[in-house]
């Protein structure tokens, strides 16, 4: 063993005592194990398994979510597209969350996805397959907050006016402000400590599940005799996209599950903040996309049973088709009961994603792969969090809110969240089943054999909805309605790829060790002098 070697040996054991001084057995297991992955431990590991799942479930938020996307089910096939249109992308989705669970059980980083994709690829293209992994999930990460935000503050308008009868109705430009007043107050929660988090997130996820079970047995109990029959309910078509093909129709329902089945990486993004990371992270993926695609199809299935005509639901002046079917439903004051604590779940759904984002930025910044990286990779001393990071995310999100000026303002963005995130979720796997099939080290939980299998599907699954989410709502489109998610994308894409060829490629080399070897060998010498 080299010199050099010894002191990086030194190194990981010293800085591995010295950050778990004090903590518990398996904090060291979990920091030795960083600390191999090339990364100091700078955070305190305060989130346990419970609270890592409900992170993950409360991420995904799924009675906001859905609310959030009604539209597009009942756009793309009224019945069929509620509950068909969900049912089947939540098969794919769920191979896309096996293969990534093995991924972070094996390299449990807040590095996550590019981490994986730097360590997957081939030697020579590890910086490019890292830098192309880093830049569209940071898109996603973004765009995500804007869009989880902008629907927020829909739903704040939509509750303004059913609450007066109608008599407001807030413009675009009043509900941009109400937007930037959920990101200031996301920005003050996500800066908090991380004890603070992990236990906000068990209120969070009580808060969600509680909503969407009352939200399910609202609908189907006060809609009473009134409720379509169950062969409508599941099997009535309405195309109302403008696309003259059924088919086609259809299947642009599936941005909606899409867009609610995203940020479960966030268990790979908080990992080095979790205790037991290796097991914890994994089952958190696979439990927090399981329990949100089954109470997903039921709150849709009870949707579906509720709407008795599909077009007065689209023909609605609230800016939320489901607050139109819960106030058809429930009344007025019934609505405003129910829609108050989809408020709050989407609300708290938006400050988990937050947090997601901002570990992503700091990650990113660490490895120097940011503009100004020094500022966002800093730790705040007092919180222990990065909350340079948090409030670059939340700045950025309210320049993509920019967006609500335009009609198809959701469209574009859950487009732009949907293709950055599963862009940088599919890359890593594609990684794994070409060039990284033997450079995996297995974790808790493994796929086996069935990786391969498993991961095909769910790369082919990427690659179909990416295109799929590129197109328009309709055949004929203008500037106000037309999917900019391919503005967002492409606008990125361009300057990451001018950034790479222009001067990236040479001092960008993927995820980089941030351990002193010097320092620690040093101090390593003095106490075996003692």
């Amino acid at each position: 063993m080299t010199k050099d070697e010894k002191a990086t040996d030194i190194n990981i054991n010293v800085e591995t005592r010295k950050v778990n001084e004090g903590s518990p057995k398996f904090h060291n297991a979990d920091n030795e194990l960083l600390a191999e992955l090339g990364y100091r431990a700078e955070f305190k590991r305060e989130f346990s398994m419970l609270e890592t799942i409900a992170f993950a479930i409360s991420i995904m938020g799924v009675v906001a979510s859905v609310t959030s996307t009604f539209s597009f089910p009942l756009v793309s096939g009224g019945h069929v597209g509620m509950v068909w249109g969900w049912f089947i992308p939540c098969i794919f989705v769920m191979a896309v969350a096996l293969s990534m669970a093995e991924l972070v059980s094996s390299m449990p980083t807040s590095a996550g996805l590019y981490y994986f994709s730097a360590k997957l690829a081939p030697p020579k293209y590890a910086a490019l397959a890292s830098w192309i992994t880093g830049w569209a999930n940071i898109t996603g990460q973004v765009t995500l907050v804007c869009s989880i935000d902008f629907t927020c503050a829909q739903m704040i308008t939509s509750a303004i006016t059913v609450g007066s009868n109608g008599a407001i109705v807030l413009s675009s430009g009043e509900t941009y402000a109400i937007l930037l007043a959920i990101l200031f107050c996301h920005g003050l929660v996500c800066s908090a400590a991380t004890n603070v988090l992990a236990r906000l997130n068990l209120f969070y996820v009580v808060v969600n599940g509680g909503t969407t079970v009352a939200a399910i047995v609202a609908l189907l109990v006060s809609s009473g005799n009134d409720k379509v029959s169950t062969k409508d309910a599941f099997t009535l078509f309405e195309n109302n996209t403008g696309w003259a093909n059924n088919g086609w129709a259809f299947l642009l329902a599936f941005t909606a599950p899409m867009w609610t089945l995203t940020g479960y990486d966030s268990a790979a993004h908080i990992s080095e903040e979790v205790a037991g990371a290796q097991r914890s992270a994994p089952i958190a993926i696979i439990v927090g996309v399981a329990i949100t695609e089954i109470l997903g199809w039921l709150l849709l299935i009870a949707a579906s049973f509720a709407t008795k005509s599909v077009s007065s639901l689209l023909t609605t002046n609230l800016p939320l088709p489901m607050a139109q079917l819960f106030l058809d439903v429930l009344g007025k004051r019934g609505m405003l009961a129910i829609w108050s604590f989809i408020i709050v779940v989407q609300f708290v759904t938006g400050a988990a994603q937050g947090v997601d984002a901002s570990r992503v930025i700091f990650a990113f910044a660490r490895d120097n792969a940011l503009p100004g990286s020094r500022w966002w990779k800093q730790i705040n001393r007092h919180t222990q969090t990065p909350v340079n990071a948090v409030w670059l995310v939340m700045v950025s999100a309210a320049i993509c809110g920019l967006l609500g000026f335009s009609t198809a303002a959701l469209s574009s963005l859950a487009g732009a969240s949907v293709i950055g995130l599963y862009v940088s979720y599919a890359t890593p796997i594609f990684l794994r089943i070409t060039s990284g099939r033997n450079a995996l080290s297995p974790g808790f939980f493994t796929l086996g054999r069935w990786y391969l299998p498993v991961g095909i599907v769910a790369v082919s699954w990427v690659a179909f909805i990416v295109v799929l989410l590129l197109f328009p709502p309709s055949q004929t489109t203008s500037a106000q309605g037309m999917n900019y998610a391919v503005v967002i994308i492409m606008g990125v894409f361009i300057f990451a790829s001018i950034s790479w060829v222009v001067s990236a490629h040479k001092w960008f080399h993927g995820p980089i060790k941030n351990i002193d070897t010097s320092r620690a060998a040093s101090f390593d010498s003095k106490e075996l002098q003692t």
